[in-house]
C-alpha cells in the first residue's frame, strides 16, 4: 500500500515511523510519500493561502498551489481523499474498503479550507474522522493511514484484525494477562480452562454484553442479538 500525502506540515508525520506502522514502512510493506504543498508556492514568502472572496474569517488555501502539488505526483489513477469535517464519517467498513486499494493520495487542508475548484477537480472522496473540528487534516490523515495499514497483509497478524471491535458488529470482549490475580481480582476461570469452545462462547457473550452496555445503537436491526 502506498500513501501520497499532500500537506503543509510533513514534519507532523514523524510519528508514523514508530511502532507497528513504522516497522511496516521499514519493511516496505507500507510506503509513505510526503509532499509539501508549500514547495509549490510561487510567492517569494512561500505563501499558500489568501483571503476568501465574499469576505469572512480566516484564510483559504489557493487552488493553484494545491493543484501543482497534486500534479507533481506520477500516478494520477490513485484515489484522492480529502480529509474534511464535511466528509463521510469514517467507519471500520470504510477502512476495510479502502484497504483494498493499492495507492491512495491524502489531501490535508488547513485554515478555513481549500478553494472548492481544486476539490472539485481532483478529489474522489471526502472523509471525516468525527463530528468535531481539528486544526488541520494531518491528524485525520494519520488516523486514516493507521487504520487502513492494519488491514494490509504483513502489517499485523490476520487473526488479530478479525477479532477486534466493530469487525463483527460488536465491541471486543475483555482481555486479561498475567498476573493471574491483581488487586484481589482473578482472571475468569474459563480463560484458564484450556477449553477453546467454552472460551469462544464466553468471549461472544461478553462482546454482546459490553456492546449492549456501551454502544446499544450498534445492535439495532440485528435480530440475532
Amino acid at each position: 500500500m502506498k500513501f501520497d500525502v499532500l500537506t503543509l506540515f510533513p514534519e507532523m508525520f514523524a510519528s508514523m515511523q514508530a511502532s507497528v506502522i513504522g516497522r511496516a514502512i521499514q519493511k516496505r510493506i507500507i510506503e509513505m510519500n510526503l509532499v509539501n504543498i508549500r514547495d509549490f508556492s510561487k510567492d517569494k514568502h512561500k505563501k499558500v493561502d489568501d483571503y476568501p472572496y465574499g469576505g469572512g474569517a480566516g484564510m483559504v488555501m489557493r487552488p493553484d498551489v494545491v493543484y501543482d502539488a497534486y500534479q507533481s505526483l506520477t500516478d494520477k489513477k490513485a484515489k484522492v481523499i480529502y480529509l474534511s469535517p464535511q466528509g463521510e464519517l469514517l467507519t471500520q467498513k470504510k477502512v476495510q474498503e479502502l484497504s483494498k486499494e493499492n495507492h491512495l493520495i491524502l489531501l490535508c487542508g488547513h485554515y478555513e479550507g481549500i478553494d472548492q475548484r481544486v476539490i472539485d477537480e481532483i478529489v474522489d472522496e471526502e472523509i471525516s474522522i468525527g463530528d468535531y473540528i481539528v486544526t488541520g487534516g494531518e491528524l485525520p490523515a494519520m488516523v486514516l493511514m493507521d487504520a487502513i495499514s492494519r488491514y494490509v497483509e504483513g502489517v499485523i497478524k490476520e487473526e488479530a484484525v478479525q477479532e477486534e471491535s466493530f469487525v463483527e458488529g460488536l465491541l471486543e470482549y475483555p482481555q486479561y494477562t498475567r498476573p493471574e490475580i491483581f488487586l484481589n481480582k482473578k482472571v475468569p476461570d474459563v480463560l484458564l480452562s484450556g477449553h477453546h469452545a467454552n472460551i469462544e462462547n464466553w468471549r461472544k457473550e461478553k462482546a454482546l454484553e459490553i456492546t449492549k452496555r456501551k454502544r446499544k445503537e450498534m445492535l439495532k436491526g440485528k435480530e440475532n442479538f
